[in-house]
């Protein structure tokens, strides 16, 4: 990928990679080393000046990853030269680890980068649990990964899921905050706890069963795992949670033949970070509702 800007004033290069294209700082420090800043076609160090009418270019180009590419099925939702966006099944790792360096969804996206001939890498921009599935982004260079991590943070990444809980809430709507922290022991697992890092949760019902509830949930902040740890805090945890799950819900689980947790990324709305244009992003797939109420 590659970034164009024509000049409108004068100053050093770094300051319009800083100011009109946004970079990180980190990122300048990485590319000016590769040769990959251009002022008017020639290569060119963060200190030369610009003037009206240069065109700066930066060549955005990622060094292959070090895990292996693989074939496999993915089912695209959204790309262009900077995005890449997944609709990700059930019981999919989202990227290799120390213990796990191949079956996994960043495997299959490198290998469908190598195939189409795009030099990218793997930069997930929303992640999902394994048993998790529905809409993923990912950025295809660290500049694009940057900006949106920024948006993120500043809450203008918006994520909408849907599950179906054991039970339900009394109320139809509202908000959880529930801080949330690590349990002790080094567990991976988290808790609801007052020493914890602020969580907070928008809820709907959508429709009520006999036994469980069909919900839609809104993460306002990210912390890990917050979905299923606020609804299993409120006594209705998501079916199908293994981790979270109750002994009341693991059995209804089990009668309803559910062989993954019942949650899923369904929709994802942001600005996109080159044009600015609203994009909103949809899962093709759906909750494991009961046949009647």
């Amino acid at each position: 990928m590659r970034l164009t800007h024509t000049a409108s004033r004068e100053g050093k290069l770094l300051s319009f990679l800083r100011r009109e294209l946004a970079l990180s700082s980190s990122l300048v420090k990485r590319l000016k080393w590769q040769g990959a800043l251009l002022v008017n076609g020639l290569p060119a160090h963060t200190d030369a000046p610009v003037g009206p009418g240069d065109v700066i270019q930066v060549l955005l180009d990622e060094t292959v990853p070090e895990f292996p590419p693989e074939d496999g099925p993915l089912d695209i939702l959204y790309e262009d030269e900077a995005l890449l966006a997944v609709d990700k099944p059930a019981g999919l790792l989202m990227h290799p680890s120390f213990y796990r360096n191949t079956g996994t969804l960043a495997n299959r996206i490198l290998g469908y980068y190598q195939k189409t001939g795009q030099p990218c890498a793997v930069h997930p921009v929303s992640r999902l649990d394994r048993d998790t599935f529905g809409v993923v982004l990912l950025a295809k260079n660290a500049h694009i990964h940057a900006r949106l991590m920024d948006a993120m943070a500043k809450g203008q990444l918006h994520k909408t899921y849907e599950a179906l809980i054991f039970g339900g809430p009394a109320a139809e709507s509202g908000v959880w905050v529930f801080p949330m922290a690590r349990k002790d022991g080094g567990s991976l697992l988290r808790e609801v706890r007052p020493d914890g890092q602020t969580a907070v949760t928008r809820f709907r019902v959508l429709r009520r069963f006999e036994t469980c509830t069909h919900m839609q949930l809104e993460p306002v902040t990210g912390r890990t795992h917050q979905l299923r740890v606020h609804c299993a805090h409120t006594g209705c945890p998501i079916l199908g949670d293994p981790q979270y799950g109750s002994e009341a819900s693991r059995a209804l689980s089990g009668q309803m033949g559910l062989s993954h947790q019942q949650l899923c990324a369904v929709r994802l709305e942001f600005l996109h970070p080159l044009t600015g244009e609203l994009r909103i992003l949809r899962s093709g797939q759906h909750i494991a509702l009961p046949s009647s109420g």
